[in-house]
C-alpha cells in the first residue's frame, strides 16, 4: 500500500515538473519568436508567436524606427492630453537611423538619406495648398451665401483639420508595449486596409480614380483661370478666352517631357510670394472703397439653387489630405503634426473670411467668378498677368501628380499592370509615353475650350472628389480601423461629418451639373 502511495505521489510530481518544463519553454521560445529567432516546434510556442505576429512584421518586415528610452521620457510627456497619433510615436526621426537592409538595397539608402522637414517647414506645404489661387473664387461663394457662407468657411477649416488628424492616426496601430507603430504610409495604403480581406486592392482603386479627377480638374481649372483673367485683361485684342486658352496651353507642352518637379520647384517660393502680393493689393483696393462697402447685401438669405455650387468652392479650396500622409512621414517630429494642422487652418480660416468678405462688400451683387476681373482696367492687367504666370507655373504640380498615379496603376504595376511599361530600360520614356503625356494637356485644354466655366467647375470637383477625399473617406476609414478605440464624441464626429459630407456632396454635384447644364443651354460664357 506504501509503495502504491509512493508511486502515485512520484507519478503527480512527475507530471508537474513536465508542465511547467513545458511552459517555461513556450514563454522562452515566443520571447525568442518575437526577437527575430526561429520559434521552437512546441505548439503553446508557435501559438504565441502568431498571436504576436503583427507586432513582429512592424518590426522586421518594415524595419520601424525604435526610440531610446531617455528620448521616450522627453517627448512623450508634453501631449497627454492629445488625439489619436500625437505622441508615443514609434517613428520620432530622433531616433536611431534605420539599419540597412541585408542587400544593401540603394532605395533603403535613398531613404535613409533623405532629409526630414521641420513642423514650419510642413505648414508652409500646407499652408500652399490651401491658401493657393482658388480663394480668388471665394467671394463668389458669398455672393450666394451670405453670412452662412462665412460661416461655411470656418467650419470646412475645422472639419478639414480634423479629418487630417484622423487621416495620418490611420496610418498608426499599437504594438504590444503600447507604441504606436507606423504600418502605412499613404493614403492608398489606408483604403486598402480598410476593405481587406475580401477586396485588398478596392479601396486603392477608388482613391486613386478620387485623385486623378481632383488633379486632372486642377490642370484644368488652371487652364479655365488663364485664359479668362488674359480674355479680361486685354478686352479690347481680337482674341477669345478659347484663343487665350489655347497659347496658355502651348506653353504648358514642356510639361510633358518633366522626369521630376526638381526644375519646378525652384519657383514655387516665387509664385507664393507673388500670390500674397496679388492678395495683399486687392485687400488694399477694397480697403481704399471702404466707404461704399455695402453691408446691407450680406444677408442670412441663401440662393438654394446656387449655395450647394459655393459649398464646393469652400471644400475644394481646403484640399491637401492627399499628401499629408507622405508629409507628415518626412517630419522629423511627427508629433508635431497635430500643432502644425491647427495654426495653418486657423491662418487659412482667418485669412479667407476676411478676403472674401471684403472683396464681396466692395463689389456686391457684381462679384464675379474670379475676383480679379472686378478690378479696374488700369491695375486688372497687371495683377491679372501675374496670376496667369502663377497658374502656368502652378500647373506642373498637379500634371506631374497625376502623371504618376496614372503610370503605377495602369504601366508600372509588375505583372498586375494593364499595359506595358511606358519606361525602356535605360530609364527613358518610350515615344508612345510621351504620346499619351501630350494627349493629357490636349485633354486639359478640350476641357477648358468648352466648359469655361471656373466657379461651376470648382464647385463640382469639390462636391465629387472634394468633399469625398475631405469629408467622406477620412471619417469612414477612422471608424473602420480604430473603431474598438474610438470614444463616444469620436464616433459621433466621424458619424456626422460623414452625413454632413454626404448630403453637401450630393447636392453640390447636382447643382454644379445643373449649373454647366444650363450655361451650355443659354451659352452663357460668365
Amino acid at each position: 500500500m506504501a509503495t502504491l502511495i509512493r508511486s502515485k505521489l512520484s507519478n503527480k510530481l512527475s507530471n508537474a515538473a513536465t508542465t511547467v518544463s513545458n511552459k517555461s519553454q513556450a514563454k522562452v521560445s515566443g520571447m525568442f519568436a518575437r526577437m527575430g529567432f526561429q520559434a521552437a516546434t512546441n505548439e503553446e510556442a508557435l501559438g504565441f508567436v502568431a498571436c504576436d505576429d503583427l507586432d513582429y512584421d512592424h518590426r522586421q518586415g518594415m524595419q520601424m524606427d525604435i526610440l531610446t528610452s531617455d528620448e521616450m521620457g522627453g517627448e512623450g510627456s508634453g501631449e497627454g492630453g492629445g488625439v489619436d497619433g500625437d505622441s508615443h510615436y514609434q517613428r520620432d526621426g530622433t531616433g536611431p537611423p534605420r539599419s540597412a537592409s541585408k542587400d544593401g538595397d540603394p532605395a533603403n539608402e535613398l531613404t535613409e538619406a533623405r532629409p526630414k522637414i521641420t513642423a514650419w517647414e510642413a505648414g508652409w506645404n500646407v499652408t500652399n495648398a490651401i491658401q493657393g489661387m482658388f480663394v480668388l473664387g471665394l467671394p463668389y461663394a458669398i455672393l450666394h451665401g451670405g453670412y452662412l457662407g462665412l460661416f461655411l468657411i470656418i467650419f470646412a477649416a475645422v472639419v478639414c483639420c480634423y479629418t487630417g488628424k484622423i487621416l495620418i492616426a490611420c496610418l498608426y496601430e499599437e504594438d504590444e508595449d503600447g507604441q504606436l507603430v507606423r504600418v502605412r504610409d499613404s493614403y492608398v495604403d489606408i483604403a486598402n486596409a480598410c476593405c481587406a480581406p475580401r477586396f485588398p486592392a478596392l479601396g486603392g482603386h477608388i482613391v486613386n480614380v478620387a485623385q486623378i479627377i481632383e488633379l486632372v480638374m486642377t490642370c484644368i481649372l488652371y487652364v479655365v483661370v488663364s485664359g479668362n483673367l488674359m480674355y479680361n485683361s486685354f478686352p479690347n485684342m481680337p482674341i477669345s478666352q478659347k484663343s487665350w486658352a489655347i497659347i496658355a496651353t502651348a506653353a504648358l507642352l514642356p510639361c510633358a517631357f518633366l522626369k521630376n518637379l526638381k526644375s519646378v520647384s525652384k519657383f514655387s517660393l516665387l509664385c507664393t510670394m507673388a500670390h500674397f502680393v496679388i492678395n495683399v493689393l486687392v485687400i488694399a483696393y477694397c480697403l481704399s472703397r471702404a466707404r461704399d462697402w455695402a453691408w446691407d447685401k450680406v444677408k442670412f438669405y441663401i440662393d438654394v439653387k446656387k449655395f450647394p455650387i459655393s459649398i464646393g468652392i469652400i471644400v475644394f479650396s481646403y484640399t491637401s489630405q492627399i499628401f499629408l500622409p507622405s508629409l507628415e512621414g518626412n517630419m522629423s517630429k511627427p508629433s508635431e503634426f497635430h500643432c502644425m494642422m491647427n495654426w495653418t487652418h486657423i491662418a487659412a480660416c482667418i485669412l479667407k473670411g476676411l478676403f472674401a468678405l471684403v472683396a464681396y462688400l466692395t463689389w456686391a451683387d457684381t462679384t464675379k467668378e474670379v475676383i480679379t476681373d472686378n478690378l479696374p482696367s488700369t491695375i486688372r492687367a497687371v495683377v491679372n498677368l501675374f496670376l496667369v504666370s502663377k497658374a502656368l507655373l502652378s500647373y506642373p504640380l498637379p500634371f506631374f501628380a497625376a502623371v504618376e498615379v496614372l503610370e503605377k496603376s495602369f504601366f508600372q504595376d509588375g505583372g498586375r499592370a494593364i499595359f506595358p511599361d511606358c519606361y525602356a530600360g535605360d530609364g527613358r520614356l518610350k515615344s508612345w509615353g510621351l504620346s499619351l503625356r501630350c494627349l493629357l494637356v490636349v485633354f486639359t485644354l478640350l476641357m477648358a475650350i468648352y466648359v469655361p466655366h471656373f466657379a461651376l467647375l470648382m464647385g463640382l470637383t469639390g462636391s465629387l472628389t472634394g468633399a469625398g477625399l475631405c469629408f467622406l473617406l477620412p471619417s469612414l476609414f477612422h471608424l473602420r480601423l480604430l473603431w474598438r478605440k474610438l470614444l463616444w464624441h469620436q464616433v459621433f464626429f466621424d458619424v456626422a461629418i460623414f452625413v454632413i459630407g454626404g448630403i453637401c456632396s450630393i447636392s453640390g454635384f447636382i447643382h454644379s451639373m445643373e449649373g454647366l447644364i444650363e450655361a451650355f443651354k443659354y451659352n452663357i460664357h460668365e
